[in-house]
């Protein structure tokens, strides 16, 4: 019995650190994909922003958020306060409970959970893309990292009460990987950004025209994609805690089918779209497509069979077509189809979820839905106008003319074949 305990756990333990670094490498995704869909002279910058997002992530969440999003102890109104020794700590030792439960060490948890939260802010990154103040982007991060995340996911993956009220979980809401709580969070902060900092030059004239802006290397938007894609069984594997024993090991095998049915289905989906559509076959939104069939079947990969799965990918494909021309439309310029991809599919992923799993409810799911938009939403907004005010957001007409990445960063990422103005 002890001998296989510690196999266990070592098995256990090996499989989530594995699983955490696919999802770290979904950072090098997001990088490639914005990079690609961003014009040549933003492409340094936008590189800067998901480098440095991802280590803001890593120090804010060991310095407090990990200890808000699962000790639920924050220091709002009375509620309680951080205790920040209990993440910068210790992290040795075990999960307790060998009957069935998952078993791991405490470190491969927080690195696990650690990447998610940078995850989230990886989305924010794209759809302010090419205006933004760099500086006032990555202190943004600070607050989206450290507290806005941690406290929707104390309420959510973490099992605590929304401000006292009521639990979600006990309502029937389930998230299995993240459809709302990373996906639909980082597109609602998201959203709350782009209000506030408007549309770039050009993209609408003021006869209602939308002028398509391409980016600059769709080969490396692809690499990204695939990329993600590949990142995501890691993403959506991972979230079944353990592979140690027969059931989980089916489970996670489970999950990697349908993860991957639904990617293919959504760009498949969106490609037939795009031609009935456009008459052309759009790679941007056959890219796109595959990631909102990836985020639709994230909030439950492990119940839905694969043709199910299948189904439910290819709707997001859809359904994140249709989400981006009507955002354009309504002149919410978004670069890359961030808030499209991961809130509308997003929340689309959530709302399915009792199809297949007879442990949540669709009033629960809505719930669920409405208390991490309206958060994270809400929190956003508050965070960006404050930085507007003391600072500004938006990056001046001559500057963002002459592109961020000699701006902010004084180099350009491709010096030998285009001038900064290109």
């Amino acid at each position: 019995m002890e001998q296989s305990f510690h196999l266990q756990y070592a098995l256990d333990t090996f499989y989530f650190l594995v699983c955490g670094a696919l999802v770290m490498w979904m950072a090098a995704g997001f990088a490639m994909l914005e990079a690609g869909l961003v014009r040549a002279k933003n492409t340094t910058e936008i590189l800067t922003k998901n480098v440095a997002l991802f280590a803001i992530a890593c120090i804010m969440y060991l310095v407090c958020g990990y200890a808000i999003m699962y000790d639920g102890e924050l220091f709002l109104a009375g509620i309680g306060s951080v205790d920040v020794t209990s993440t910068l700590g210790e992290f040795a030792g075990r999960e307790d409970g060998f009957e069935g439960g998952a078993i791991y060490a405490k470190a491969s948890d927080f690195f696990f959970q650690v990447v998610f939260v940078a995850t989230a802010m990886s989305i924010v990154s794209g759809a302010v893309a090419e205006r933004m103040k760099l500086w006032a982007f990555l202190l943004f991060a600070v607050a989206m990292t450290g507290f806005i995340y941690p406290l929707e996911g104390s309420w959510t993956w973490g099992g605590q009460a929304v401000f006292g009220m009521y639990v979600l979980g006990d309502m029937g809401f389930s998230d299995f990987a993240g459809s709302g709580i990373v996906h639909l969070a980082g597109a609602a902060a998201a959203l709350a950004g782009v209000l506030l900092l408007g549309a770039r030059k050009g993209k609408y004239t003021k006869d209602g025209k939308i002028n398509a802006i391409p980016g600059s290397n769709l080969p490396l938007a692809t690499l990204g994609t695939f990329i993600l894609w590949m990142g995501w069984f890691g993403f959506n594997g991972g979230s079944v805690l353990k592979l140690g024993d027969i059931a989980n090991a089916n489970s996670v095998a489970m999950v990697f089918l349908n993860t991957n049915a639904a990617a293919a289905a959504g760009a498949v989906a969106a490609l037939i779209l795009a031609k009935v559509l456009f008459k052309k076959a759009d790679l941007t939104m056959v890219l796109n497509g595959a990631l909102a069939g990836l985020v639709a079947i994230t909030a439950e990969p492990s119940t839905p069979t694969a043709l199910q799965a299948s189904l439910f990918g290819a709707i997001g494909g859809v359904l994140v077509v249709f989400s981006i021309i009507a955002l354009d439309k309504l002149k919410i310029d978004d670069p890359v189809g961030a808030i499209s991809v991961h809130g509308t599919a997003g929340l689309f992923g959530l709302l399915i979820v009792p199809l297949t799993n007879d442990g949540s409810t669709f009033v629960g799911q809505i719930m669920g839905a409405a208390t991490i938009f309206i958060w994270v939403f809400g929190a956003s907004l508050v965070v960006w106008g404050v930085l507007k005010a003391l600072m500004g957001i938006r990056v001046s007409e001559e500057d963002e003319y002459q592109g961020l990445d000699m701006v902010d960063c004084g180099l350009e990422a491709y010096p030998d074949f285009t001038g900064s103005r290109k």
